[in-house]
Parts: C-alpha cells; structure tokens; sequence
C-alpha cells in the first residue's frame, strides 16, 4: 500500500455495537473509514462525526448487504465518494461486519428465517466481497466476522453458526486467490459481546450473561471494546503475516 496517503477502511454495519467500535478503534489508529449502515443513518453520522473528531476523514453510505442486486449501484457511490473526498479509486481495507441476530432451535427454525440469516451472513458477504476486489488496493486486508459458535454449539444458533461456519472457510479461500496480490485475508470470531445485537440478550438476559461469565476464563461477558481494537489490530502493519486465520476474541469461553 502507498505510505503517501491515508489508509482507508469500509466498514460494513459501522452504526452500531462491534461495528462502530471497528471504525473508532481504526480511526484512533490513524486510519480514515467508509461505513455502511441500513436503517441507523443518524448513529452511523454520528460515528463519521466522531471519527472526525478524532482527526480522521470519514463517510456514510446506506447499504443493504442482503440485496446483492443493489451492489452495482453502492460499488458506483463508493467510487464517487473516493474520487471526491481522498482524490482515490480504492481503499485498502474491507471489514464485513454487518450482520443480523436470530436464533431458534432447529426444530422450530423456519425457512424464513434461515434464509434471511443465509443473505445477510454468507451470500451477501460472499458477493459484496466479490463486487468489491477492484476496488481493494494490492496489499490491502480483509477481515470478515465470524463467531465463537463455530467452535462451540449452544442450542437455537444452528442456523446462524453454519453461516459463520462458512465464512471461516471463505476466508481461506480469499486468501488463498488473494494472495497474488498481497492480500491477507482473516476472520475474527467474537465470543458472547454485550450489545444489542439479538435484541441485547446477552447484554440484558442477567441469567444468561452470569451463566457466560462463569463459563470465561476471564471471568466476565466481552464488550465491543473487547473487539473492535483486535480488528484494527489485524488491519496494522505489525500483523501483515498473518494471514488465513480464524482468530477467536472471547476470553476464553468454555475452555
């Protein structure tokens, strides 16, 4: 990547929780970012205003990730905001956040729901990601979120862990297409975050988040500060090597 000009990072659902504690922790490490969001347009303008405020350019694009139909057109806004506010025609990290929560016992998952999950968490990624490679400069990153449920099974997430299960193998297969042109691509699987992702059950649900607190060698349920700096941590200099990997931020759950 060129040292002549800012690092640039897109950001996909950077309105809220794990997402814009992404975007801050990148910001805060002197890169600008691009975030997208769906319906939180005044939180996400409120994180391109805090990006700035911590010195770093920052813009809003909405997106829809489960609609690969609408790609083109957000490839074409992307391009244009480039173009008009970093003088550029790439950027040079790509974080696919963005992501829904439902969960149900495979006995009661309907096919509504499991393709909803199926659009949002592998399609969609499999194919904004595709929509984007001209787009990602060579030697440029790719992180992609996955979860601790791949490693572990709690029962009602049948359904959203296979989806994450197939992001892990994606990623190493971008990585491995990728790496003619020195990109290293990683996924980041956060254990049980308090946020309002799932309707904020592990945040607000005492029971279940003492229960995850017992079951963590550190003692506690995570914060999205928890996660955020560990994927801006994979988009420095100093992590350049890695590449490939699943990289599990959890605390250690159920160990």
């Amino acid at each position: 990547m060129a040292s002549s000009i800012s690092r640039l990072a897109l950001v996909t659902g950077g309105s809220r929780g794990l997402g814009r504690n992404t975007a801050l922790a990148l910001a805060k490490d002197g890169v600008d970012v691009v975030i997208t969001y769906k319906t939180h347009e005044d939180d996400a303008r409120d994180v391109a205003r805090a990006i700035e405020g911590l010195g770093r350019r920052a813009a809003v694009i909405r997106l829809d990730t489960s609609d690969v139909a609408a790609f083109p057109a957000f490839i074409n806004t992307l391009r244009e905001i480039l173009k008009t506010t970093w003088s550029r025609d790439n950027i040079d990290f790509l974080v696919n956040n963005a992501g829904i929560g439902l969960a149900a016992p495979i006995a009661d998952s309907s096919e509504e729901m499991f393709d909803r999950l199926m659009a949002v968490h592998l399609k969609g990624v499999f194919f904004l990601t595709q929509s984007l490679l001209p787009v990602i400069a060579d030697g440029g990153r790719i992180v992609n979120l996955s979860s601790g449920l791949t490693r572990f099974s709690l029962p009602g997430y049948a359904a959203y862990a296979m989806m994450k299960g197939g992001i892990e193998v994606f990623t190493r297969y971008l990585a491995k297409e990728l790496g003619p042109r020195g990109i290293a691509v990683n996924t980041v699987a956060p254990g049980a975050i308090e946020t309002d992702f799932g309707g904020g059950v592990v945040r607000d649900n005492a029971g279940l988040n003492k229960m995850i607190a017992g079951q963590t060698a550190l003692g506690r349920v995570g914060l999205p500060d928890d996660i955020g700096p560990v994927i801006a941590s994979l988009l420095s200099d100093g992590t350049r090597w890695i590449n490939a990997q699943r990289i599990e931020a959890s605390g250690g759950m159920f160990v």
